[in-house]
């Protein structure tokens, strides 16, 4: 095949078929999302909300962990987690975040997979992997560092642990900014890091009792469900194969052209009829205008 053709063909999937109709087409849309997360908006009845779906209890911790955890005593344990995509920092930064860590009363475990930062404090483990999930799941987890994932996120609120957010790479900024609109993180910028703002940022979510409280409220929300967010989409899964689709559920408005999605050819005629009239009362006044002028000129 030609460039052009390859071209075509990775878009098309057939005659007449493409991408953006088949996904369109679609009888049911899962759509891991929960609007104690995300902010309002119009919804179809075809669209399924799973957010949270990989939530569940916490397990036990495996033993090395849970007596790093039990020493926090009563100020507790931060956890750090910028994902799997960043595994290291750049030095400076590690040891600016190092240097953070050391100065607080926390214990804090840190997934690092770079050097050992030259300025960590005796306060901080550094591991290649935890258990994210049983981790925010502990009663002595203070407060989650997190890039803004949508994983860590939802484990997050459905265990009620306020977050500091540094957000690095595509959707985090923008999970982020949900959460600090409502009030249950503090967003920092990678760029504009340093120990001493880093610090500040951890001790205002940590004694600030409004960041916990609200995501604790946002946790109990999040919770109250009548079906568990996976039990929903397997629900309506096995809805659309018992009945062969769910057309009756699904929107028809992509078969319209845009002219008509936009109802631009109704609004171009009544544009039409209302200019019409306005034309022929236009002229009606001007007629009777000439009228009653040549009345009073044949009575002068």
């Amino acid at each position: 095949m030609t460039f052009f053709e390859r071209v075509k063909n990775f878009r098309y999937l057939g005659p007449d078929v493409d991408y953006f109709s088949l996904f369109q087409a679609a009888d049911l849309w899962l759509m891991r999302v929960d609007f104690v997360f995300e902010f309002p908006r119009p919804t179809m009845p075809n669209v399924v909300y799973m957010g949270g779906f990989q939530c569940k209890p916490a397990k036990p911790l495996p033993q090395h962990l849970e007596d790093f955890v039990q020493s926090s005593g009563e100020h507790g344990v931060i956890i750090m987690s910028l994902g799997t995509l960043i595994g290291e920092l750049p030095h400076d930064l590690a040891d600016e975040i190092a240097a953070a860590f050391a100065k607080l009363p926390q214990k804090v475990i840190w997934r690092y997979k770079g050097d050992r930062p030259a300025t960590l404090g005796n306060n901080t483990l550094l591991v290649d992997w935890m258990p994210q999930n049983d981790l925010l799941g502990h009663p002595n987890i203070k407060l989650f560092v997190s890039h803004g994932g949508t994983n860590g996120i939802y484990e997050a609120i459905y265990h009620g642990v306020p977050i500091v957010g540094i957000p690095i790479v595509f959707d985090q900024a923008d999970n982020l900014s949900r959460l600090r609109a409502k009030r249950v993180a503090k967003v920092m910028d990678v760029s504009e890091l340093e120990g001493e703002i880093f610090q500040k940022a951890i001790q205002e979510v940590l004694n600030e009792p409004s960041y916990r409280m609200n995501m604790q409220r946002l946790s109990r929300l999040h919770r109250d469900q009548p079906m568990k967010p996976l039990d929903t989409a397997l629900f309506w899964i096995e809805f659309v194969m018992r009945h062969k689709g769910a057309a009756h559920l699904r929107t028809e408005s992509y078969r319209l052209p845009w002219y008509s999605y936009h109802s631009v050819d109704v609004i171009l005629f009544l544009l039409t009829i209302t200019l019409l009239i306005l034309l022929f009362l236009a002229g009606l006044v001007r007629s009777c205008f000439r009228l009653c002028l040549k009345r009073k000129v044949k009575s002068d």
